[in-house]
C-alpha cells in the first residue's frame, strides 16, 4: 500500500513516521501536491489546518484519490458528497482520529438518555488545547455536544503543548458525574488516521462518497460481530 500524506505539522508529522515503507509523498506549503503525484498513490491522509483547506480540495478531488482528512475549522461545501462521489472515490473526515474517541461518543449518547431521568441536569464540555490550535472551541468539543443532544456551555482552553483534553460535566444539586478524554501522545491520532486509510483502501463495503470516522468505526464493528 502506498499512502501520500499531506501537511506534516505536530500530526502530519506523526504519520510520516509511523508509515515507514508505506509513506509514498509528504507534501507541505514547500512541497505542495499536485494531481499527477496523488495519482500515484492509494489513499491520502491530510492534516492541514481549516484555512488551508481551500487550497488543496480542488487538487485532492481531481486526483480521484480515496482521502483521510483530519481538518477542522472549515466549513465543507453542501455538495461535497455528490462532488466526491462524482470523483468516483471515497473520504473519510474526522474531528479526532482517535479510535477510543468512538468509544467516548457512544458513552455520551447513553449518558444523554439516562439524565433525562435526573432533576435539572446542567452540562458542561470543556476543551483544553495546545497555543497554536486556532480554532476554539475544538471540532471535537462540538462533535461531543452534538452526541449530546443536550443545550450545553463549552469553554475552551490553550496553554502550552497540550495534544487535546476533553470533559463532560453533568451535575444536579445531589451529584456530579465527569467523562474525561485526554490525548497522551499525539500518535494516536496518527494510528487513527493510518487505519483509516487502510480502510478506504480495503473495506470493500465502504461506498463513494464522504463518511465519517465514527460512521466507518460503526460499520466496521457492526461486521466484527
Amino acid at each position: 500500500m502506498r499512502i501520500s500524506v499531506i501537511g506534516t505539522g505536530k500530526t502530519g508529522s506523526k504519520v510520516v513516521e509511523l508509515l515507514g515503507d508505506k509513506l509514498l509523498h509528504s507534501f507541505d506549503e514547500n512541497n505542495p501536491a499536485t494531481i499527477e503525484k496523488l495519482k500515484e498513490s492509494d489513499a491520502i491522509i491530510i492534516f492541514v489546518p481549516g484555512d488551508a483547506v481551500s487550497e488543496i480540495l480542488e487538487t485532492v478531488l481531481e486526483s480521484g484519490t480515496p482521502s483521510a482528512w483530519g481538518s477542522t475549522g472549515f466549513q465543507w461545501p453542501e455538495d461535497l458528497d455528490d462532488r466526491v462521489k462524482f470523483a468516483n472515490t471515497k473520504w473519510i473526515l474526522a474531528h479526532n482520529f482517535s479510535l477510543g474517541m468512538n468509544i467516548i461518543r457512544h458513552t455520551i449518547k447513553k449518558i444523554s438518555e439516562g439524565s433525562t431521568i435526573l432533576d435539572n441536569p446542567e452540562f458542561n464540555i470543556h476543551e483544553v488545547h495546545h497555543i497554536h490550535k486556532k480554532d476554539a472551541p475544538s471540532g471535537t468539543a462540538i462533535s461531543w455536544k452534538k452526541w449530546l443532544g443536550k443545550e450545553v456551555e463549552i469553554t475552551s482552553t490553550r496553554e502550552g503543548d497540550v495534544n487535546g483534553i476533553h470533559e463532560l460535566t453533568l451535575s444536579t444539586e445531589r451529584e456530579k458525574i465527569s467523562l474525561k478524554h485526554e490525548a497522551l501522545d499525539r500518535s494516536i491520532f496518527a494510528e487513527g488516521a493510518i487505519w483509516c486509510a487502510e480502510q478506504l483502501v480495503n473495506n470493500l463495503i465502504l461506498t463513494n462518497g464522504v463518511h465519517t470516522f465514527g460512521e466507518l468505526f460503526d460499520q466496521v464493528m457492526n461486521e466484527d460481530k
